[in-house]
């Protein structure tokens, strides 16, 4: 069974960089076939998708968000983060990480909310 699991603060302050770690059991990052994806959805809002991770460790984003945005991993931990830098209160939102196997979301992460406010 895979499990995704979600962490990093819940309050980040206006114009700094919000670092979240998605921790995944079950599977490993660099099984085959397997994309890790960033996904969030503000209050009122549909789902963003914001960027993905592949099983090889190749990067693509929005391209809406591509300039603050990035993307990594550690294999040795079964992680994959994100970071979003020069956060405004527009990026107050419940951020997903996801698994994504033959173009479609297989298992979501519970999500974690962001707030951005000084």
């Amino acid at each position: 069974q895979v499990q995704l699991q979600e962490s990093g603060p819940g309050l980040v302050k206006p114009s700094q960089t919000l670092s979240l770690t998605c921790t995944v059991s079950g599977v490993s990052i660099t099984t085959n076939y397997n994309d890790w994806f960033w996904i969030r959805q503000a209050p009122g809002k549909g789902l963003e998708w914001m960027g993905g991770i592949k099983n090889f460790g190749h990067t693509y984003y929005n391209p809406t968000l591509r300039s603050r945005t990035s993307i990594s991993w550690d294999t040795a931990k079964n992680q994959f983060t994100l970071q979003l830098t020069s956060v405004t209160p527009e990026d107050a939102a419940l951020y997903y990480c996801a698994r994504d196997s033959n173009y479609a979301i297989r298992d979501w992460g519970q999500g974690t909310q962001v707030t951005v406010s000084s």
